[in-house]
């Protein structure tokens, strides 16, 4: 199983801090140069400046103890600064606290602050973090990506400790990120294979171009390098854009100009804008002239529609696979025209459907078909869209499974998932590392024929799945062979619906949604699968147990309420005990699960019963209508009620330390691992305390019964010497 740890990669990245803090964070890539293009009046660069409301922030005990904050950075940024405000607030008793800060490009960061274990086959990159401890901080990324960018705060992991609220003091710790961007107005676009002259001097160069779909290659390069008219070429390219927390930018440096300067980036990132900042490494007052130069090579696709796919009809599978073979590298395909171009076909590619089933509930499938064809030729593709910004929230399942009978022991199905672009290049590698991005590799082989992978909250992006037929000890056998996998792809809310021992809950900020796990019963982690910290099913029974049976000691404060006539004593007691047992019956976390009501109405009235339960037991000791005459006896006869040392020793002084000691263990000792026993010790000593504490009955009365009855319907019991009977 998969754990994901805590890091701070990522190549154009500085924090810097106002005042101490705990860390002091300046990550190669991200030159001074970059911040100061902000500081000197470049007038070619404009700001703008984002906010969002801040939130309070929570002790980690889930995900959705993490406050989550959404940023959409524009196109062209060549700086993006976060400014991060703590405040604090609940009197001088509060001190300052560590507060954790992620960030993330593309989609919510996966944050593993307990160090539990993912389910199998989960990919899980490192977090990029910072941790705080002053009220002011600031991040900057150089040239960062356009589009969604998320930051999530928290502070330290929950101590489990159930605390009563204005029993403690409350502290408040307020968190507010705010972003400037600094954007490039002046943008020039290099089209392919034209040459775009540059003259460099102490600002630099900003330039983009366009790669369409289905590019092979992007290959940059600098001609005519001059400094101040004689030869040479100081300077740096940078290529593309920062990400968190991995970062692929390229970078190029040119010095020598005795050989040609370019850059070669495999499978760059499809239909879309790429970034290109060129910096003098001369000095401030030289001057560096060059021509930058941009050279795509396209791709054919083999595009697999209505006409190519697998009739229905099982006698006509082995003819009709063999028709959906590609032609040959060098040919041209049925059907296809000089229009298309005279490359070979580098890929096959099969359409996708997406059905939306649910919020952030996606199904993937090839049109009209459930497997598909995978050979040596070329790699067969899928493409799945999960560019609609509102994807990122869940959790991408890819599973594959091989035909039994078409993989042999020499032959392997390679699998590469990328973003942005899909792997082409299985002939040379099996890395599944495109220009800007880290794929995640799969294989199915003879002796696993099936292979899963779990990515949770995926990038906003179109994701691509890449498959190649390969034969590493005997490349001619992988020729005339061709292998059906079977796919099977869903953007789930959590995975596996969090198990057992866990709720899916679907989490909103502003108009995102996300989804999350909630574990109970003592499991945890992302998908609730973590059991170092379970309990098995006989301790939640034991704990089922604990909690309703111990309700059970109301029966002697109801035995002693109907004993000495106190009726609507007896009721509220038993109300109370029968709504407290069904509650708790109904509040476990396992298996051990029964409830006979609604939740919330079985919370409600056990609430309302526990507070009433106190009330009518204060009351019933005051004894209101004889309060007058008991503190006139008490001044005339020089002595308190009660008289008794048996009534203070038997009755009064351990009803009240029962009390006490189930206040004490309510307020400052019931936690969430020790909840079923404490909460079960609160039942008994309150439910005791109740007996003892209750008045004795009137003298001259018998018990169990009521001295008179009223024409009016109305029962009540006689108290020692009223003279006065009075019914509103």
């Amino acid at each position: 199983m998969g754990r994901a740890g805590t890091g701070t990669r990522g190549a154009a990245v500085a924090v810097a801090v106002a005042g101490p803090l705990l860390l002091l964070l300046l990550l190669a890539g991200a030159p001074p140069a970059a911040a100061g293009d902000a500081k000197k009046s470049d007038v070619r660069l404009v700001s703008e400046q984002f906010s969002q409301s801040p939130q309070k922030l929570s002790f980690y005990s889930w995900y959705g103890s993490a406050r989550l904050f959404h940023f959409r950075v524009p196109p062209d940024a060549v700086l993006l600064r976060w400014l991060l405000q703590v405040s604090r607030g609940g009197g001088p008793a509060c001190t300052d606290v560590e507060v954790t800060v992620y960030f993330r490009y593309g989609a919510p960061p996966v944050i593993n602050p307990l160090d539990t274990s993912f389910p199998a086959n989960t990919s899980v990159q490192p977090s990029f973090l910072i941790k705080l401890l002053q009220s002011n901080a600031s991040v900057n990324v150089s040239h960062p990506a356009p589009g969604d960018w998320f930051v999530a705060a928290h502070l330290p992991p929950s101590s489990q400790k159930i605390e009563v609220k204005g029993f403690v003091p409350t502290c408040a710790y307020i968190f507010q990120p705010d972003m400037l961007v600094l954007r490039a107005v002046e943008v020039f676009i290099l089209e392919p294979d034209v040459p775009l002259p540059q003259t460099l001097l102490s600002h630099p160069s900003y330039l983009k171009i366009f790669i369409p779909e289905n590019t092979r290659e992007l290959r940059l390069e600098l001609q005519g390098c001059a400094t101040n008219g004689s030869l040479g070429c100081p300077v740096r390219l940078t290529v593309g854009s920062a990400t968190l927390p991995r970062n692929f930018q390229k970078v190029l440096t040119c010095a020598s100009p005795s050989w040609a300067c370019h850059l070669l980036l495999p499978s760059p990132p499809w239909d879309r804008w790429l970034q290109v900042t060129a910096r003098s490494l001369a000095g401030p007052h030289v001057s560096v002239a060059f021509r930058a130069v941009a050279a795509l090579t396209a791709c054919r696709p083999w595009t697999l529609n209505s006409q190519h796919l697998l009739p229905s009809g099982t006698n006509q599978s082995c003819n009709a696979s063999a028709g959906l073979l590609p032609p040959s590298p060098g040919s041209r395909g049925p059907g296809r025209s000089s229009r298309l171009g005279s490359g070979p076909f580098c890929l096959m590619s099969y359409p996708v459907l997406r059905e939306d089933m649910d919020v952030v509930s996606v199904r993937f499938r090839p049109v009209d078909r459930v497997s598909m064809l995978v050979q040596s030729a070329v790699p067969s593709v899928l493409r799945l869209h999960l560019n609609t910004g509102m994807d990122s929230g869940g959790s991408l399942t890819v599973s594959l499974q091989a035909n039994q009978t078409a993989v042999t022991n020499n032959t392997l199905v390679v699998v590469c998932v990328n973003a942005a672009s899909p792997f082409l290049s299985f002939n040379t590698s099996l890395n599944c590392t495109t220009a800007f991005f880290q794929g995640y590799p799969l294989s199915l082989s003879a002796s696993s024929r099936q292979a899963d992978l779990v990515i949770p909250y995926p990038e906003t992006d179109n994701w691509y799945l890449s498959l190649q037929l390969v034969c590493p000890e005997s490349p001619e056998e992988c020729e005339q062979t061709s292998v059906l996998v079977e796919t099977t792809l869903y953007l789930v809310p959590c995975l596996n619906d969090c198990g057992p021992y866990g709720q899916c809950l679907l989490l909103r900020r502003h108009s995102y949604l996300y989804a999350s796990c909630s574990c109970k019963a003592g499991w945890r982690g992302w998908s609730c699968t973590d059991n170092s910290t379970a309990q098995t099913v006989a301790q939640q029974r034991v704990a089922t147990l604990l909690l309703t049976l111990s309700n059970l000691m109301f029966l002697a404060p109801i035995a002693v309420s109907v004993h000495r006539l106190l009726l609507v004593e007896a009721s509220v007691y038993a109300y109370t005990m029968f709504f407290s047992t069904f509650y708790h019956a109904c509040d476990q976390p396992g298996e051990a699960v029964l409830c006979i009501l609604s939740y919330d109405t079985l919370q409600y009235c056990d609430f309302l019963g526990s507070g009433v339960s106190i009330w009518v037991t204060i009351l019933c000791m005051a004894r209101l209508k004889a309060a007058l005459k008991h503190v006139y006896r008490c001044g005339h006869r020089r002595q308190c009620y009660p008289t008794s040392w048996q009534r203070w020793g038997f009755f009064l002084l351990p009803g009240i330390s029962m009390a006490a000691v189930a206040v004490a263990i309510y307020t400052s000792m019931m936690t969430s691992d020790n909840y079923y026993y404490t909460h079960s010790i609160w039942h008994m000593l309150l439910a005791g305390s109740a007996a003892f504490l209750l008045p004795p009955r009137e003298e001259h009365t018998e018990p169990w019964a009521c001295s008179q009855k009223l024409t009016c319907r109305y029962q009540i019991c006689k108290s020692h010497r009223e003279e006065l009977y009075a019914v509103t």
